[in-house]
């Protein structure tokens, strides 16, 4: 027989959860919330996993999560991750650069690399701009149309009388 956890909610803390259930953006911490009303529930931890598609430690976790932390246990916790390429001394330098002069992404990234930057992908240069708010467009280059002045009225259009 399996065992039941201790899973009694207070009712502030069924409405709050009943809320992140509703109104959460972050589908884990939804996810969580129905996982700890499911348990609030008469009902064991692994048939709350089976009624979940869950594995039974994922709805312990959850819970042992939710009594140390509360609301906080629901969301995840910050992950690491790979460290910035750029660092932000070289940011705020490059954001300098480009409002002097506007110039390419390339252009950009060379003179970065000239200047003893670490060298990276024009697209994490483009983001790094773009996360300091400067709009970044491609440049395009177009030949200009010539004006051309009609030399004489068009034959169809003189009169015959």
């Amino acid at each position: 027989m399996g065992k039941r956890l201790d899973t009694r909610l207070s009712e502030e803390d069924r409405l709050a959860l009943e809320q992140v259930v509703r109104k959460s953006p972050d589908w884990r911490a939804r996810e969580r919330a129905k996982t700890l009303l499911l348990l609030s529930q008469p009902l064991l931890s692994r048939e709350v996993a089976k009624l979940q598609n869950l594995h039974i430690e994922t709805v312990r976790m959850t819970w042992q999560h939710w009594v140390k932390e509360g609301m906080d246990g629901l969301v995840d916790k910050p992950r690491s991750g790979a460290p910035r390429k750029l660092d932000q001394s070289a940011v705020d330098r490059l954001v300098q650069w480009a409002k002097e002069k506007p110039s390419t992404a390339v252009e950009l990234l060379q003179r970065h690399t000239q200047a003893q930057g670490t060298p990276v992908n024009t697209d994490t240069l483009i983001r790094a701009l773009k996360a300091k708010g400067l709009v970044w467009k491609r440049t395009r280059h177009c030949v200009k149309k010539r004006e051309t002045k009609p030399s004489s009225p068009s034959p169809a259009r003189q009169s015959t009388s």
